[in-house]
């Protein structure tokens, strides 16, 4: 601040310093880096065999990624009479989770390695920040897009995320189902859920490339509204139930999406070429600001205690 034409600094001390950079500078790129490595192996996969690892496939994408995509089909109704199994085993249908209150539906595959599990944390996180609650206000329908998947892994996947979310209570109004591959079809299609299977590590049909978003539904299972990506505003998710709640449709989100393919199958296995450049960037980072604090507890040591800015002499005395 400016006082009698003196300037005066308040210089923190390094321990509110290194507090300061770690919620501000480190934080963001440890986050920041994660995505990164996502994104970049996306867009580097291998377009069989016309690419090499570390060539950016803009201009020739993948063709497994043209079936991936997220159509928003608002105001569309998905199909209720499709036959599934709970994460108990029981048989039910889409039907039986509409008719009351507006409905979560979030498409994935319970053991997908990478982005089904950041959606479904992304979900839960913006759920704690929202006011309603699962089973009074709405429900939620998580739905595997994997046949081969069943209500074990289903159940497992439900507890997990019912113990993260922190209300025990809510456990009756979320659903985690599977299916035969008919009705899940039917479901993506009417949702506008493109996705396709790719080999796994061990050359296997065993992995999905496939799209990030959820939908919010409404009573009678109309598509009211779409969100992109893993993170999701509280704010946002909120108002799309209310509107949900009253039958409204929204409107289009920028379709800006997240990809979750990793595997290469031309070289038969995962791309981490990019991802280890990538986290050596973010070890080189971190030593940056490791060294510059360590040189800045070593001046304060030598001096004693820090020097008192506040006075227009900067400390040194007459």
């Amino acid at each position: 601040m400016f006082n009698l034409g003196t300037i005066r600094i308040n210089l923190p001390k390094p321990a509110a310093l290194l507090k300061f950079l770690g919620r501000r500078i480190l934080l963001p790129i440890a986050v920041g880096f994660s995505f990164v490595v996502c994104s970049t192996a996306n867009a580097q996969v291998s377009s069989y065999g016309d690419k090499q690892m570390g060539e950016v496939a803009v201009d020739h994408p993948s063709p497994i990624l043209s079936k991936v995509y997220v159509h928003q089909r608002l105001n569309q109704q998905i199909p209720l009479d499709g036959d599934f199994k709970d994460e108990t085993g029981a048989t039910v249908k889409m039907a039986d989770y509409f008719g009351k209150r507006p409905v979560i539906l979030a498409i994935v595959y319970y053991a997908c390695p990478m982005l089904c599990s950041e959606e479904l944390n992304g979900l839960v996180g913006a759920l704690e920040m929202v006011k309603f609650r699962p089973g009074r206000d709405f429900d939620i329908v998580a739905v595997s897009i994997d046949p081969t998947e069943g209500p074990e892994l289903a159940s497992k996947k439900k507890a997990m995320y019912v113990k993260r979310y922190g209300h025990p209570e809510t456990a009756a109004a979320w659903h985690f189902v599977t299916g035969q591959q008919p009705p899940i079809n039917a479901l993506a299609a009417a949702v506008g859920f493109g996705y396709a299977r790719v080999p796994g590590p061990d050359g296997h049909l065993s992995q999905f490339a496939h799209a990030s978003a959820i939908q919010i539904l409404t009573p009678e299972g109309k598509l009211a509204q779409y969100y992109m990506g893993v993170e999701y505003s509280p704010k946002d998710l909120q108002l799309g139930l209310v509107e949900a709640s009253h039958h409204k449709i929204g409107s289009p989100v920028d379709n800006i999406l997240t990809y979750c393919y990793r595997y290469d199958p031309d070289l038969n296995k995962h791309s981490l070429v990019v991802a280890r450049v990538v986290q050596l960037g973010g070890v080189l980072t971190m030593l940056s600001l490791g060294s510059f604090m360590v040189v800045m507890f070593r001046r304060d040591m030598k001096q004693g205690e820090p020097p008192d800015w506040r006075r227009s002499d900067g400390g040194r005395g007459a």
